[in-house]
């Protein structure tokens, strides 16, 4: 049986014993990425898979972008799978790239701190990034390969469905709102991504070089506390 006819008894066994999203095995999945040029395409949670695990373990063999090439770990993001508050940052770090996990550097020290000053843990929010593995030199990620990973943050939101999402840095609000994004003009105004409420602010690492800021993004913490119904614990 080749791989076209293998993806559709797939689709047609889960549909028969009653489920909603299809189970389809990595060998499949990536016959339809390359061999049906779905890459270019948003693709839903029920294309990927069931659960976080499952896409996790899709994204740990991709090679679609030359970021692959260099990286030492993926890192595909971390929190509850069912978190009310997803913080997307740009892409990762060197440090991230080492442990496999977001925003454990100086500037993820930071995040910490304002997720705390929220009244909340890293433990109860979802953070992850536009891209998943680290890009040389600590460059910004380039367009064809934010545009080769974009599906796969599609895919965690649609799996995780917060309830608002805070878009850190000028490269994730321009992905996930519009390219012509001004992070100094525009940040602080609600926006929406796939109908879920998008805060954009200032990344933790422009705070290390510009301390000044941290007042803004204080007042944009303030708008998603109201929106979640969390008291305020003061600038931190």
């Amino acid at each position: 049986m080749d791989l076209l006819s293998q993806v559709k008894r797939q689709l047609i066994n889960s549909q028969e014993i009653g489920l909603d999203a299809p189970i389809l095995s990595a060998n499949s999945l990536n016959y339809l990425r390359k061999g049906l040029q779905l890459d270019t395409e948003p693709l839903e949670e029920n294309f990927y898979c069931n659960n976080l695990e499952e896409l996790e373990d899709f994204i740990s063999t991709c090679d679609q972008c030359k970021l692959s090439k260099e990286r030492k770990n993926i890192v595909f993001g971390e929190g509850p799978p069912n978190a009310r508050l997803v913080f997307v940052g740009e892409a990762p770090g060197v440090d991230e790239d080492l442990t496999g996990k977001p925003f454990v550097g100086q500037a993820g020290k930071l995040l910490s701190d304002i997720i705390k000053a929220m009244g909340l843990t890293r433990d109860e929010v979802y953070i992850c990034n536009i891209v998943k593995c680290h890009p040389p030199h600590n460059r910004d990620p380039e367009q064809d390969e934010i545009k080769m990973c974009l599906p796969f943050l599609e895919a965690q939101i649609s799996l995780i469905k917060p309830e608002i999402i805070c878009a850190i840095g000028r490269i994730s609000a321009q992905s996930l709102v519009r390219e012509d994004f001004k992070i100094t003009r525009d940040r602080g105004q609600w926006q929406s991504f796939k109908g879920i409420p998008l805060m954009p602010t200032y990344h933790p690492a422009y705070l290390l070089r510009y301390p000044q800021a941290k007042r803004s993004v204080w007042e944009d913490m303030q708008e998603i506390m109201k929106k979640l119904g969390l008291k305020s614990k003061g600038v931190k």
